[in-house]
């Protein structure tokens, strides 16, 4: 496994692409990434093009995890390598709040997890969030996944539970369990 992380990519056509194939895979996976399958390109698009808005206006940061990419800075082109993992930094804009971030959209694709690069890119997303000088993260998390469990190993502590506050069927619902990482 050889993983390339970038800080901040071009937001290219191709990566677009790359982006919105890997949101459809690990949602369709049941990855808790804001949709319940199924789903379609149609139904991730808008909510991608508005994260990646976000990213322009620089409201959010993004860190992009790239296999068989080596040294590439901001993999223009084809750089040989394919986007295999994404995690966003939210930024806060409540004056505030402003000393820490929200890691959103963290996922790795469905074919790849269990190798440990969904942890290499969460301490990378911790290490880009240090050098952006954040002195805490935040992450929600969806009940009964079990991957609260994932990122207690990074040094995540739930410190919070709304009970039944996510539905994803009408007869499903699921806690939003809030879990924080202080930075210093």
């Amino acid at each position: 496994m050889t993983l390339t992380f970038v800080r901040d990519p071009q937001l290219t056509p191709a990566l677009r692409e790359e982006l919105a194939a890997l949101w459809l895979d690990v949602s369709q996976a049941g990855g808790a990434v804001g949709f319940v399958p199924p789903v379609t390109a149609g139904d991730i698009a808008p909510v991608m093009q508005r994260q990646l808005d976000d990213v322009t206006a620089g409201g959010a940061r993004m860190l992009g995890a790239y296999e068989g990419v080596e040294g590439v800075e901001g993999v223009e082109g084809d750089g040989g390598g394919r986007l295999i993992g994404t995690a966003f930094l939210k930024l806060n804009s409540h004056r505030l709040m402003t000393h820490w971030c929200t890691l959103v959209t963290v996922m790795v694709h469905p074919s790849l997890q269990g190798g440990g690069r969904g942890k290499a890119m969460m301490r990378e997303a911790i290490e880009m969030a240090r050098d952006l000088d954040f002195h805490a993260v935040r992450l929600g998390v969806r009940g009964g996944e079990g991957t609260e469990r994932f990122y207690e190993t990074v040094g995540f502590k739930e410190v919070g539970r709304v009970p039944a506050a996510i539905r994803v069927a009408p007869d499903d619902h699921r806690d939003d369990i809030t879990m924080w990482l202080p930075l210093v």
